[in-house]
Order: structure tokens, then sequence, then C-alpha cells
């Protein structure tokens, strides 16, 4: 079976390290490599590990197949556009388990009326993971905080909102919050 590995690994912008230590159960990179080029047979429980490693769906990972791809014409730079040196492919994203998307009605912060940011829930043992970044937060009766978490005092968050001028909020023991992870934006 030809694969597709090392290109959707390029795409993603991971090293073989990366995708490695994001399988379950992890492996070695020297194992992922081997993966790559073939010198180690690819079965389907290889081919699904390494998939969700990557975050994309195995039929992506095989030649053939009816995968959803969008090959790359240019690379932009500090100066200017230029063709690739090696083909290469963007891969879309693929929606797991625990992602929640939020939509952008009107501009604020660096978000713009239109976008939509998708987001990974996690529970409260994984708040530190998400202190610098905006982030998700639901309130009692239906509503939501959203913000930057800048600091996770024992059960209280405490959320900077993205509008200026608006003050610091706190929150106390949240169920869970959704870290914003990928932003799209449509020009």
């Amino acid at each position: 079976m030809i694969t597709r590995i090392r290109e959707v690994r390029r795409a993603r912008g991971m090293t073989l390290e990366d995708v490695a230590r994001r399988c379950h159960p992890p492996t070695t990179p020297q194992t992922v490599g081997r993966l790559e080029t073939g010198t180690r047979t690819v079965s389907v429980g290889w081919l699904n590990r390494i998939a969700e490693a990557l975050g994309v769906e195995a039929q992506d990972l095989v030649h053939g197949g009816d995968s959803s791809e969008l090959k790359v014409a240019a690379i932009l730079g500090p100066g200017g556009a230029i063709a690739p040196r090696k083909a290469a492919i963007v891969v879309p994203p693929r929606v797991s388990d625990g992602q929640i998307g939020v939509l952008v009605a009107a501009s604020v912060g660096d978000y713009r009326a239109g976008d939509e940011l998708w987001c990974e829930t996690l529970g409260p043992a994984d708040y530190a993971h998400a202190l610098n970044r905006d982030v998700l937060i639901p309130r009692p009766a239906g509503r939501f905080l959203f913000g930057r978490l800048i600091n996770r005092d024992d059960e209280k968050l405490q959320i900077l909102p993205l509008e200026v001028g608006g003050r610091q909020q706190v929150v106390a023991s949240p169920p869970w919050l959704a870290i914003a992870t990928k932003l799209v934006r449509s020009l």
C-alpha cells in the first residue's frame, strides 16, 4: 500500500517526533519514519493511529483514497510569493470529539465578524494548558464568557475580556472550558 503519511505530516507542519508523541500509545520517530518510507508495513491499525495523531481521516493517508486535499501553488513569505520546491498539500482539519465552534458576529479583539473559531474542550484538571489563551467558559442560564485566561487560582479562573476597557472577570469552578485552537476566516 502506498501512503501519503509524509506529505500529510509536512502539510500539518509536524516532525516525526511530534507524530510519534501524539500516537496512542506513543511510538518512536524511527517507527513513524519507517512507516512513511515503506520500510515497515502499514497495517490498518497503524494507519488509524497515525491518522489520529495527524488529525485526519485514515483515507487521507492512502493514495487513491477518497481524500480531500488542496494543492499548494505558492508559499508566501517576506520576499513575496514563491513556488514550493517540492509538491505540497493542505489537508483540511477534521472534527473530533470534544470540539465546539464559536461564530463571531461582530469584530472584537483580534477577531472579525464572520470568523469561525474551532475550540477544544478541557476539563478542570487541564485548565493550566489554557493559560494566556482565548477561552470560552459556560456561565449559568445558558450564557458564556469569552476572553483571555490570565490566571488560575485554585478553583477560580481570571478572564480578561477582549473588548477594549473590559474589566477582568472571575469565574469559580466552571465544569469545562474550551480553548480556541483554529481560526477560519473568509476573505
